[in-house]
Order: structure tokens, then sequence, then C-alpha cells
């Protein structure tokens, strides 16, 4: 019978073991997103203190020994014996899943942290967490290690009576994360993310360690300065950012929005502050009112014919950027990874608010309303224009549908978890990657010069385009509506371009078309960058490759710098012959590839990223490069 199975082999994981033992139940995982978690946890519960109205201020600290330190103006944990558990409602909140002010005793109206679990998880995964609380004129400690409480709460000195708060400190367990060593950047994007969904509350994030930084984020203005940050970089369309804000069946709604001169339409939502890529009711509710206000709005203006359709919801939302946030008492998230709000209240009460704020805007600003309607009628004649392109790009089946691009050089094996595709500029390179490849598994489409800039074309310009034609063609997933991943045909889509200045914006241009518009490949890690040796280094016969400075100095430091050596900087591709290129960039036993991620945290901050890189205007675009120039790779 083998190994009986009763009572006795189901193990009982005791309160925070079950966190050490699967964190990313917790966190989501043990890598460096999962490591920055750690900080929005315990950032958050500030946050729900600064909702509640009682914190108005949150200071962040990243200490020299990479610690981390988070204050708050709130009104401190409580330190009260908690009759159940027969403890300090401090340690409590610290030493117990499951606890906290967000389950019902009536501690928070709305609560961003969602599973209630912050505190304690964040102590259950840091070598030593250190807690204390300013209340009452008295100041209150704590210390933990991995969890555990080494001594109960205790007085160790006061405070002015009218100082009230509560200070974390906590160092991140190595035995746990794979990396421990904080981004600021990442903690920046987040942090200022919080702080301008959170109108008045001031936000300090200072890094002590050896490039010292300190920056303060404090945002009056709330959703609306969020969106002239994430216009920055784009020519607004009319001056002002429209918000409504109301409340209905307990859901108070903030939405603020601006329609500028790009075809790509930037929408973020937020419930109780976290962030839901996949949207969901609230964001269903504010499309709903937006097409129907200005359906009726052109109709009854006449701006629209009696005999000309309806303007379609993706028509009006053309170069739209918005923010919708709502606060909701019982958030329910659904799908797979909890981003989607599914409460049905919210819908209703975005429609209702939105609707009626923004028939009253329009009515009251026509020249407004009149540019929005122009634009989005431009688009729909471009839309419709566009679905004819996109039905000679459809591809129905493999065998009926258009052909596969006759540059293509496919590989023989069909299935696509063994292919991959390298697109590849130029037809010398082409060439050379063609000779060199693995038939079997390797395809290889070479492009010609540099594909279309996306962030400034509409999409019937884009179906028209042959290189853009071709990568969809042979990608067979389609873009935008049409997406279909199961129809992918390589599981690595990889980008193989100079490593030159013209060989980075080829890159950013391919990326910039992925992202836009099949941006699931990139989600689901289909998509790499090649690294093709920078050096070739040569010496009584034998040879080595370098990747980068560092990596030629170290061989020179290995083999001894004579006048033996000879060294060849590889200005392109095309300069390697298919041998070459096999060893170095494309047989799978050596090559480097850098997958490109992308991470749901600082989306707004990504589409900035594109916006600048690719867009109209000249001044954001030289700032980001000047500030970025140091670190000589573009890292999305």
């Amino acid at each position: 019978m083998g190994t009986e199975y009763g009572a006795d082999q189901i193990q009982i994981l005791e309160g925070l073991e079950a966190v050490r033992k699967r964190p990313g139940m917790y966190i989501g995982s043990t890598s460096v997103r999962g490591l920055h978690h750690l900080v929005y946890e315990i950032v958050d519960n500030a946050v729900d203190e600064a909702l509640a109205g009682f914190c108005d201020m949150i200071d962040v600290t990243i200490n020299e020994d990479n610690s981390i330190t988070v204050l708050d103006d709130g009104r401190g944990i409580p330190v009260d014996i908690q009759k159940k558990a027969g403890k300090s409602a401090l340690e409590v909140v610290f030493t117990i899943l499951h606890a906290g002010g967000k389950f019902g005793g009536g501690g928070y109206k709305v609560s961003g942290g969602l599973h209630g679990v912050g505190a304690s998880v964040v102590n259950a995964l840091s070598e030593w967490l250190d807690v204390e609380v300013y209340l009452n004129g008295k100041i209150y400690h704590q210390r933990y290690a991995r969890g555990k409480a080494l001594k109960p709460v205790e007085i160790t000195g006061e405070c002015p009576p009218d100082q009230h708060g509560t200070k974390v400190s906590f160092l991140p367990d190595k035995e746990i994360f794979e990396e421990t060593v904080f981004d600021y950047d990442t903690l920046k994007i987040r942090l200022r993310e919080t702080a301008f969904l959170t109108k008045n509350l001031k936000i300090v994030l200072r890094d002590n360690r050896e490039e010292k930084h300190e920056r303060t984020f404090h945002y009056e203005g709330g959703i609306r300065e969020f969106v002239t940050y994430l216009n920055k970089g784009k020519a607004p369309l009319y001056e002002n950012v429209l918000y409504c804000e109301g409340k209905k069946d307990g859901v108070y709604v903030e939405v603020s929005m601006q329609h500028n001169d790009s075809y790509t339409e930037n929408i973020y939502s937020f419930v109780n502050n976290i962030n839901t890529p996949e949207g969901g009711t609230h964001l269903a509710g504010f499309k709903n009112a937006l097409t129907k206000t200005f359906n009726d709005y052109a109709r009854k203006n006449k701006l629209l014919k009696d005999n000309e359709a309806n303007l379609a919801g993706e028509d009006i939302r053309e170069g739209l950027t918005a923010i919708i946030s709502v606060k909701i008492e019982d958030p329910q998230f659904e799908g797979q990874t909890k981003q989607k709000l599914g409460n049905s209240e919210a819908r209703g009460a975005v429609d209702a608010i939105v609707s009626e704020q923004l028939t009253y805007f329009l009515e009251q600003n026509p020249a407004v309303a009149k540019v929005i309607c122009e634009k989005s009628i431009l688009a729909q004649r471009a839309r419709a224009a566009a679905r004819k392109a996109r039905d000679l790009t459809r591809r129905k089946t493999a065998l009926d549908g258009m052909a596969l691009p006759g540059k293509l050089a496919d590989c023989s094996d069909k299935d696509p978890v063994n292919c991959e595709i390298y697109i590849v500029e130029g037809d010398s390179a082409g060439g050379s990657a063609k000779d060199a490849r693995n038939k079997a598994n390797q395809a290889i489409l070479p492009l010609r010069g540099k594909i279309l800039n996306v962030e400034k074309a509409r999409l019937d310009k884009i179906y028209a385009n042959a290189e853009i034609k071709a990568m969809i063609t042979a990608f067979g997933t389609g873009i935008h509506d049409d997406f279909d991943i199961t129809k992918l045909r390589y599981h690595k889509i990889i980008i193989m371009t100079d490593a030159d200045v013209d060989g980075a914006h080829i890159s950013t241009l391919l990326l910039t078309f992925i992202y836009r518009f099949m941006p699931e490949l990139i989600k689901q890690g289909y998509v790499y960058l090649a690294q093709p040796p920078l050096y070739k280094l040569e010496k009584n016969k034998r040879i080595w490759y370098a990747y980068s400075e560092e990596e030629l100095d170290q061989i020179l430091k290995e083999v001894g710098r004579d006048n033996n050596n000879k060294i060849q900087r590889y200005k392109g591709l095309g300069e390697m012959d298919a041998e070459q290129l096999w060893e170095t960039t494309m047989d799978p036993e050596r090559r480097i590839l850098l997958r490109v991620t992308m991470d749901e945290d600082t989306m707004s901050e990504l589409d900035l990223t594109f916006t600048t890189l690719m867009g109209d205007q000249v001044e954001p675009r030289r700032e980001f490069i000047e500030a970025n120039a140091k670190y000589g790779t573009l890292d999305i």
C-alpha cells in the first residue's frame, strides 16, 4: 500500500513558519521584485492611516547596511493588550498572520493593504525587525528576529505628548531573498505614484548609501498632477486636466484625464491606491461613461451627422491619458493574479459620476469638446482604413491565409516551443545569420533600415508599413484587438542589432512596436535582445571574445598585455563571418541573451520612458539621455 496517509501526515505550519517556507504566496516572489514589495507593505500600512485622515507624512530611508526605515505620523499602532491573544496589539500585528485593523474591526473604512498580512509577513522574512510607537508621550519598542519577538513590548523613553506615529526598521533575510540590495529608482517610482494617489500626503525618500539621494513627493493636486506628469513629453490638446470626484453607493470616485496629440491611450486604474493592471468594473464604468457622453454631445451639437456611425470607445480614447482611482470598503479582486476589480457597485458609481460631471464640463467648454470630438472622428476614419489593411495582413490559418513574408528564412521545426526567430537589421547581417543559423529551429527575418516609429503613427500607417507587416505575419499572433498568443510561432523573439547607437535605436523602435501592440509577448517573457561581442582578441592563434570593456580588461589581464595582441572592435554584425556570428551570438550553448521584462508596479513610468524616447518633444528626450547616458544601456 505504500505510506499511510492519515492525520499525522497533514503538516500544520505554525504562524509565520508558513511564510518563511512559501514566501512567494505572500509577496509574489523572492526576486528583487519581492524584496521591494516588503517596503510597499509597510508603506501601505502608513498610507491607510493617511486615507483614514490621520497621517500627513511618511519618511522612507534606505540605510547604509541596506536595511529600511519607514516612519509615519499616523495614530501609532495600538499597544494595549489584545484580549483574545493576551498580548500587546503591537506584537499581534507583527507576529500573527491576518491580524490587523482591516478585518472588520472598524479600524479602517478603506484600506490598501490588500491581504492585511503586511507587517507580519515583512517580519517573518527579515533577519531582524525593530518597531517603535510614539503614543501618549511614551516610546514603545519591540525587536524581532526572523518573525519571533525577542522580548515583550516595553517603554524605552518619553516623547512630546503631541508626537504620534510608528517607526519600523527591518533588514531582509539573505536566507530568503536572491538579492538584498534595494534599488533607489524602483522605490522612487512606486512612492511617487503613491503620493499622486493620496493628495496632500508628503512622502520623503532618502538613500544613505554611497551615492546619497533624497526626494520629496507632495502633490496637492493629487491625480490631476499625475496626468500632467504622464503627459510630459506629449503635447496636450487643451489646457485643462478634467477632474471628476464624487461618492455613490459607498464608493469614492476620483478621475482625471487629458488628451494629447499622440495615438496611444494610457489609462491607469487603482483601487484603494493598489494598481489594477487588468482593470475591472471601475474601468468598465469609466469607458462606458466616456463613450456615451461624447456620442450624446457630438450628436446633439451636430458634430456627427445623422447618417454617420457612432464613435467607438477606442476613437474617443485615442491619445487619452487618464487615472481612475476608487476607494471602496470591501474590494473584491478577480483573476489569477488578483489584479482586476470585481465589485459591481464600482461600475455604476464611476459611470454615474463621470457621465454627469463630464456632460457639464463639455457644455461649459465647447471649444475643448470640439477638439476632442474632431480628433475622435479622425481616429474613426483611420480605424476604417486600418481595418481594410488589417484584413490583408490577417492570416486565417497557416494554409489559406497570407503567405509568410518572402524574406523570412523560416525553420523546419513547427513546434513553437523549440523555435526562435532572429530579427536582424540589414541584408548583409541577415545573410551571415542565415548561413550561421541552425535551420531546424532558428528563423531569420532581415529588416531593411529603421522601422516606422509607432509612437508617431496611427494604425492605418502601421498596417501599411512593409517591415511591420512582415513581423506581424511572421509572429503569427496578430496585433491589437486581434492578438492571440496561442498562435505565436516562436517562443523566442530575438532582436539582433549592431552594438552601436544606430543598433540601439533600431532595438528601441522594435521594442516600442512590441510594447504598444503585443505587450503580452514581453509580459510572458518571449522577447530577447541578442548580445553580440564588442571585441575580438587574437594571440598566438587563439581567439577570445569580449562582450564589454570590463571583460576585455579581464582577458588582457589573464593573457598579458603585449604586442602580440590583435584587438578588433566590432562595429557591426556584418563584420563577422557566419562561423563567428554562430559562436558568439547565436549558439544556445555560448550566446548571451537579455530577456526584456515589464514590471506591473511601474507601468506608468515605463510608458513615460517610451514617450520620452520616441515621442515628438525634443527637450524631455535630451534630459532623459543626459540623465541616463552614464548607464550606457537601455534598461526597460
